[in-house]
Order: C-alpha cells, then sequence, then structure tokens
C-alpha cells in the first residue's frame, strides 16, 4: 500500500526558562544564523555579548558542554567569539519544526558560572519541492461525472516558511481544473476536478503535468506527469462513511497490533462495485510503521511506533472501485505515551578533590538531567544517599547542583562516592544512577599523638655513650607533610646541668640516645620532655614526658670499715681461753655502695690458723668461737674474711683479723711483740727477746716499788680503772647497724670524745671502748701518747673496762715500755680497780733505738 511520511521532531525545539537562574547562572544569550554556513563562520562575540573579559575565559577554563553527540559551534577563548564547527542541516535538524534553534551551556569555574546560549537556525530555500513518485496514474471513466474529484500525490520541500512548498499548477488542459487545499497542519496537497466530459472515443488518453513551486528566492519547483487513461463508464465512485477517522495506539506496541478499520461503499454493482484499500502518501515515510488491508480496510502496526519522533500520525486512505473511481478519508493516529526512556544524567562539571575545610554548602558537582517521555513519564526528582553529607538542588529546568551540607573530616572519611540517582514518575518509575568519587583534601588540623602519656626506660649504669635507650613514636591523624613528625628535645636541666647534655633524640625517627656513661652511685634517675612537631604550616606539636631509670650494676666491690687496715698499725682481738662455744669475738663490717642485689654482703672465712675454733657468720660477719678454747690453742690467731656481694659477676674484699688467745697481756707479750713486728722487724725479733727478759729482771723490783707508790698516792684517780666480771661484749663502730643482714651501714659517723678530769696534764685518755680485749701496735709512729677517747663521765661508771692508748717514741726504751705492761696485773684492792684495761695500744717507734733524746717526763706520765 502507498504510505505517508513525517519528518521527526526535535525534542528541543524551543528552550523556554520556567525559572529564574540562581547565583550560578550568569547570563543567556540567543543569535540566529542561516543554516548550511561554512565552518569556522562566526556566529557572534560571546565575551562582549556576556560582558565577560578574555582572561576570565581563559583562567575560568571556559567550554561548551551539551548533551548531543553533535556540537556545531566552538568557542574561541581567546577572541571571545563562537563560530561553526560543523555543517549545520535545518531541515535534519529540526525538520518541519519551526522555529528552529539548539541550545548548549558555556560553564566557567573558580568560581562557577553557567552561560546558555540558544542558536537560532534559519532556513535557507536549498531544496525544491519533490514528488514522491515520477508519475501519476489515473483510469477514469468516461461516464465520470463532471465534478469528480481526483486528489493528486503531494510534493515535499523539506523548507519552511516561505521557502517551502506553496503553490501547484496544472498544465492548461479542457478537462481538469486543478483546487488546492491545506492540511490541519499547514500542508498542501491538490485535486483536479472534472469540467467536461471525457470522451474515450475522442481522446483515449491524456498527459498532464503537476508543478509544484516554493516560496523562496530563488523559486525552486517540482513537477510529476499525469497519464490518464478513459475507461469505459463507472458511474459510482466509491465513499467513506467518515471523512476522518481518528485512533489510538501504545506506543512500542508490537507487530500486528491492530488500529482501526475504515469502510467506504459503492453503488456499482459488480466489478464496478468492489473496493481496494489504500494508504496515500501525505507526509514522511509511514509504510514500514502502518500497513492496511486492501480487502478489509484494517488499519495495523506493521513497525516500531516511537512517541518520542512523532506523537501523531496522519495516514490519507484511499477507497477505489474496480472502474478507478475513488475517495479518500483523512485517519488521525495517536501515540499514547509509554514510560520506555530512562533519565539521562550527564555531568556538566565536577570538582574533586575538595578541602576538608571547605564550608557547608560549597557546590562540587552541576548535573544535566533529561528524559525523553512526556508528561509524568518524563518528570523528573533526583537524590542522593541520606548518610551522606551531601544534598541536591535544582538550579533550573533539567539542571541540579550538588552541594555539601557537614563539615568534612579527612582523617574519618578521606573519599566519598556519591551516588546520584534519577528517577522519573512513570509506571513502573525509571532510573538511572551516576558515582561521583569525591576526594578530601587534608587541612592541618590534628596534632602528633604519642602512643603513651609518658614513657619510662632503663638503662644500665657504665653504658656507652650514644647507646640507643628506647624510641618515643607519635602518630599524626593528617596525610602527607601535614603528618610528618619531627621530634624535638625541649630545653631543660638535670641538677643543674642541660639535659642535652645526658641525651639526644634522633629528630625523624624519635630514638633516644644517651650522650654520656651514667653512674648509678650518682644519679638514679631523672625526666625531661620531648616535642612531636608535624611538618603543617602553622605546625602543630604535643608534648611527653620521658623518664630514665638508672639500672645499678655491680661495678663496685664491698669496703670493710671495720676491723680498718692500714700499713701502720694491727687490730688484735683478745680472746680468753675461758670462753665457751658461740663467744663473740668481733664483727666484721662491710658496705658497698651499690644497690639491690649487688650490695647483698655475704661473709667467709677463707684462712685461719685454726679452722676449727672459729667461724663467721654468713650474712652479719661475726667472728664466733665453734668450740672450747683449751691450753693448747696458739695465742696467736690469724683469720683472713672475705666479703663478697651478690652481684653478677660478684666482687669481694678480704680483711685480715688478728686474735690473741690469753687471759692477761703479759701472757702474750712475746707472741703480741712478734705479732706486731713480723713484717718489719723479722730480722730483730730475736735480739727483741733477750732485751726484754734482761729488762724484766733489772727492773721488776724497781717497778713494784714506784707502782705501790703511785697506786697510794692516787688512789681516787685510779676508780676509773676497776676489774669488771661482765661477759665481753662485740664493739661496733657507732651508728653502723646490720640492716636486715644484708652488712650495708647507714652513712652516718658520730663520735663522741670524753675527758679525765685532769686530761689537761695527761697524755693518756680514756674512751669507750672500739672492742673488748683489741690489742693495737703501730711501730711506725714517733709521736708522743695519743689521747684515749672516753665517755663523759666514765669514771663514775662501774666495772666499766677501760682502754690505753701509748704513744711511744722512737727512742723510747724497750724496758721502759715493759715496765708499762708490767703495771696491768697490780690492782688496788680498796677499790676493785685495775690500773690498765685489757687493751693496750701502742704507737711509736724501733723498742730498741737506745735512749738517745727522749724526755724522762714521759715515763712519770705513763
Amino acid at each position: 500500500c502507498a504510505t505517508v511520511f513525517n519528518l521527526p521532531v526535535w525534542n528541543g525545539s524551543i528552550l523556554i526558562f520556567l525559572l529564574y537562574l540562581n547565583h550560578i547562572v550568569r547570563g543567556q544569550i540567543r543569535y540566529s544564523i542561516p543554516e548550511e554556513m561554512k565552518k569556522g563562520s562566526l556566529i557572534g562575540n560571546v565575551a562582549q555579548d556576556l560582558g565577560l573579559d578574555l582572561k576570565r575565559l581563559r583562567a575560568g577554563r571556559a567550554r561548551i558542554v551539551t548533551g548531543e553527540s553533535v556540537q556545531y559551534t566552538e568557542l574561541k577563548t581567546d577572541k571571545g567569539i563562537l563560530v561553526v564547527s560543523e555543517r549545520i542541516d535545518r531541515e535534519q535538524l529540526c525538520t518541519d519544526v519551526t522555529p528552529c534553534s539548539f541550545s548548549f551551556e558555556i560553564i566557567l569555574e573558580n568560581p562557577m558560572e553557567l552561560h546558555l546560549v540558544t542558536v537560532e537556525i534559519l532556513d535557507v530555500n536549498d531544496h525544491a519541492p519533490v514528488f514522491p513518485n515520477k508519475d501519476i496514474h489515473f483510469e477514469i471513466s468516461e461516464s465520470a461525472t463532471v465534478g469528480a474529484r481526483f486528489p493528486l500525490e503531494s510534493a515535499e520541500d523539506p523548507d519552511v516558511g516561505l521557502n517551502a512548498l506553496q503553490n501547484y499548477i496544472l498544465t492548461p488542459n479542457d478537462y481538469f481544473i486543478l483546487k488546492k487545499h491545506a492540511n490541519p497542519d499547514g500542508s498542501k496537497y491538490a485535486e483536479m476536478f472534472l469540467q467536461k466530459s471525457l470522451d474515450r472515443e475522442e481522446h483515449p488518453r491524456l498527459s498532464l503535468k503537476l508543478i509544484a513551486v516554493d516560496g523562496g528566492n530563488p523559486q525552486r519547483s517540482g513537477s510529476v506527469n499525469i497519464e490518464i487513461t478513459v475507461l469505459d463508464a463507472n458511474d459510482n465512485a466509491p465513499v467513506f462513511n467518515q471523512s476522518v477517522y481518528r485512533a489510538t495506539v501504545m506506543e512500542n506496541a508490537p507487530k500486528w497490533t491492530y488500529i482501526t478499520t475504515v469502510n467506504a461503499s459503492d453503488a456499482d454493482g459488480g466489478s464496478n462495485g468492489e473496493i481496494a484499500y489504500s494508504c496515500s502518501k501525505i507526509k514522511g515515510t509511514i509504510a514500514d510503521i502502518f500497513i492496511i488491508n486492501e480487502n478489509t480496510g484494517i488499519i495495523s502496526v506493521s513497525g516500531q511506533i516511537d512517541y518520542e519522533k512523532n506523537k501523531k500520525y496522519e495516514v490519507r486512505v484511499e477507497a477505489k472501485d474496480q472502474g478507478g473511481l475513488t475517495d479518500t478519508s483523512k485517519v488521525v493516529i495517536e501515540v499514547i505515551d509509554v514510560n520506555d526512556n530512562a533519565p539521562v544524567i550527564n555531568v556538566m562539571s565536577f570538582s574533586s578533590p575538595v578541602s576538608e575545610d571547605a564550608p557547608p554548602g560549597t557546590t562540587i558537582a552541576i548535573i544535566n538531567v533529561k528524559d525523553n517521555d512526556s508528561e509524568r513519564n518524563g518528570h523528573i526528582t533526583c537524590s542522593i544517599d541520606t548518610n551522606l553529607p551531601f544534598k541536591i538542588k535544582s538550579s533550573m529546568a533539567n539542571y541540579y547542583n550538588v552541594i555539601t551540607d557537614s563539615i568534612f573530616d579527612r582523617e574519618r572519611d578521606s573519599e566519598y562516592n556519591i551516588s546520584v540517582t534519577c528517577s522519573d514518575e512513570g509506571v513502573p518509575s525509571l532510573s538511572s544512577s551516576v558515582t561521583l568519587t569525591l576526594q578530601i583534601s587534608d587541612v592541618n588540623d590534628n596534632a602528633p599523638v604519642f602512643e603513651r602519656s609518658s614513657y619510662e626506660a632503663y638503662i644500665i649504669e657504665n653504658n656507652t655513650p650514644g647507646l640507643s635507650i628506647f624510641t618515643v613514636k607519635a602518630r599524626d591523624a593528617d596525610w602527607n607533610q601535614n603528618a610528618r613528625v619531627s621530634y624535638i628535645l625541649e630545653d631543660s636541666s638535670v641538677n643543674g646541668v642541660p639535659v642535652s647534655s645526658y641525651v639526644s633524640v634522633s629528630a625523624d625517627i624519635g630514638v633516644i640516645h644517651a650522650v654520656r656513661s651514667f653512674d648509678y652511685e650518682q644519679i638514679k634517675d631523672f625526666q625531661f620532655r620531648v616535642k612531636a612537631q608535624d611538618g603543617g604550616s602553622p605546625p602543630l606539636s604535643s608534648n611527653v614526658t620521658v623518664k630514665i631509670m638508672i639500672q645499678d650494676q655491680n661495678d663496685n666491690a664491698p669496703q670493710v670499715l671495720y676491723p680498718v687496715q692500714t700499713s701502720s698499725s694491727l687490730v688484735a682481738e683478745m680472746v680468753p681461753r675461758s670462753a665457751d662455744v658461740g663467744y663473740l669475738v668481733t664483727k666484721v663490717v662491710a658496705v658497698d655502695v651499690d644497690s639491690g642485689q649487688n650490695a647483698w654482703l655475704s661473709y667467709k672465712l677463707q684462712k685461719a690458723t685454726d679452722r676449727a675454733l672459729f667461724e663467721v657468720g654468713l650474712q652479719n660477719g661475726e667472728i664466733r668461737t665453734i668450740r672450747q678454747v683449751n691450753d693448747k690453742d696458739a695465742v696467736k690467731q690469724r683469720l683472713t674474711v672475705v666479703v663478697e656481694d651478690n652481684g653478677q659477676p660478684s666482687r669481694s674484699a678480704t680483711v685480715n683479723v688478728n686474735v690473741a688467745v690469753a687471759d692477761s697481756f703479759p701472757e702474750v707479750l712475746s707472741e703480741f711483740t712478734d705479732f706486731t713486728h713480723d713484717k718489719e722487724y723479722n730480722d730483730n725479733l730475736t735480739l727483741y727477746l733477750v732485751l726484754a727478759l734482761a729488762v724484766v729482771s733489772f727492773l721488776f723490783i724497781t717497778c713494784l716499788v714506784v707502782i705501790i707508790s703511785v697506786k697510794i698516792y692516787r688512789w681516787r684517780q685510779s676508780r676509773i680503772l676497776y676489774h669488771s666480771n661482765l661477759p665481753v661484749i662485740p664493739y661496733y663502730p657507732p651508728r653502723y647497724a646490720d640492716t636486715l643482714g644484708t652488712g650495708t651501714l647507714q652513712h652516718v659517723y658520730n663520735y663522741e670524745v670524753c675527758r679525765t678530769t685532769d686530761s689537761r696534764k695527761s697524755d693518756c685518755q680514756f674512751a669507750r671502748p672500739c672492742s673488748q680485749n683489741v690489742l693495737i701496735m703501730d711501730p711506725s709512729s714517733t709521736g708522743t701518747m695519743q689521747r684515749m677517747q672516753s665517755e663523759q663521765n666514765i669514771l663514775d661508771e662501774p666495772d666499766s673496762p677501760i682502754e690505753v692508748l701509748c704513744v711511744v717514741p722512737g727512742d723510747f726504751p724497750f724496758s721502759e715500755m715493759l715496765f708499762v705492761l708490767l703495771m696491768g696485773p697490780f690492782q688496788h684492792h680498796g677499790h676493785g680497780q685495775r690500773l690498765l684495761s685489757n687493751r693496750v695500744y701502742f704507737r711509736g717507734g724501733n723498742p730498741g733505738g737506745g735512749r738517745g733524746g727522749h724526755d724522762p717526763s714521759i715515763l712519770r706520765k705513763i
């Protein structure tokens, strides 16, 4: 069948703004240009028309954005002009829609601006009217009545306005005249009317020419040949029961979908009454869309119907009998829209990254959304996930702005995937979405944070300078340079010394190094502060306190405080032969300046003259007898005690303890003399013994008389010397006490000095005992007899043992020394006192050195 073509109507024929542009849209301009302009032809000066500076165009990266696949214009930012970039065919762009125009947007950034530009395309008479076929054939009965109508095919002219088809002209003849008509859409068509009866015998065939002309300048035209064959009489033409048929069809209706039925009747009978239906081509090509059954007149769908291309179709239907008589009717088919188009989203502009301190309301994207459906099917709403700190607002028709809704925190979320979903209101609703990945740029808003609120570290004393102690670590939640942490040692002092002379800190990794070697005995701990500072601008920082604990190392050996060991004197502890088992001889007192287990002292007996007689307390250093002393035991006993700490490795010190086993000084005289000079006077030992025996024999009687005389004369003063029946108590140096058995002592020394009533006249002083039964000889001293210490009022205390310190000058005769020793056994029976106590100290020179140069009064003083 014959079909009618309709050119597609462009959806964006006219852009009408319903809303005033918001703060982003700055202006709108409109240009009119003829079609078919050459590439590069000037459209208009955009910069001048919009009031923009050329520098602003370049700095704002001005560009054209459009959702169409073909971009007909180009923006020259260096000149600020708009030129043609592609051939513009108005007929291809808009078909028969007038006015014809297209729109696009010019976007500028920093700040963001949006300008709308509309270009109207003016028609040029570049198309001549064209008939669908080269020839038109008619078979007309000679009995056709005058006034019979014969519709002619319409010519098509894609131009519009005056350039479109304006008139039809039929070549002059005697039988037919031409009448012109206009369709409701403005298109024109023509019909031939018979003005004179045909005579087949006179003119069996007629040839005419139909000319179609437009109104352009210059005028264009097209023609078609009309061939008429005169038939025998058929005096009744078909007649449609309706002049206009109306029907509807859903778009996307499947093939063979029923639309409507046309009906015509012919009063003739036989073959002259048989009617055939066909479609006349009026406009466009719709033969592939609709089909009519030539026998029944049923019109149905034969192709794809798209509402977005054509919303309405007009089809000319012809009914023709066998005699060639025809009638025509019009079928108007309206297409019902179906929601078959999802919204199309175009991102016009997108700013990423965005600073984390961007204020709420900052525009990050502009999107354009279009839906080719109509009415509710084309009504669009856009949304964003409510859990994201963004919202979307409509700025104008089909345009939406994505803006920030809260303050960002890059340390919490450094990136956002913003899913924008746009849905129409059709049933069912169709939607589209686009995802924008937004990066958040960092701002230095976080100070470094140390892993701990404070640090404690330990280092063993005597360390090597430069040793790494430990590492402080701070983290910054910011990024890149803002998170680069540097460590700084804050200025402070430790015991008046800058802390930088103790430790240093590595600026990049926070390693604490020891600058010097530490001594636990001088400093046990100290603290300082380390600052962590990031690389931001301005930088942020935080502080932490670091405490360094010095750990003790066993670097000090024990020090023996008692008995005192010197090269010029020896101490002898006296043990009576009547001493029982467990008798306390003396106590070794030692200290260790280390701490902890490095100062835990233990005492061991290393060597002894008789190991079966003495033992040393492991923890307290007490030397006691372990059996009963008998007469066979040697008078002279030498003990070597080792004092050892508990360090690893342990350190030790040794002390020699000399013990005299005797009940009185005369009994140990010979042993005592040997005892005090077995190192320096070994060669003269025999000589001293002979001289001692001679002096004793010579002076025995004289000494006896003198002693008795002196005793009587000074019997009142002799009360200070008395015999004591109290048990022997070992002496501990003042203020030195055993601390929990560890051997450590309090570092406090108290000395008490007491003098007799006439000590101003005597070289002998009496003092509280340093240790009972101690005999000290100092063979190197050349001074006079030293004063003895005594507690105050010791003369008034009964049964108090007396210590006498005798200083013997270098030239004092040995016989006089023996005379003094022999005075010990004599007692003043009236008061029960002895002249001398159990201890006698000798300091002086060689006892055999002669008498030359000494003061005779010394003997009398003694």
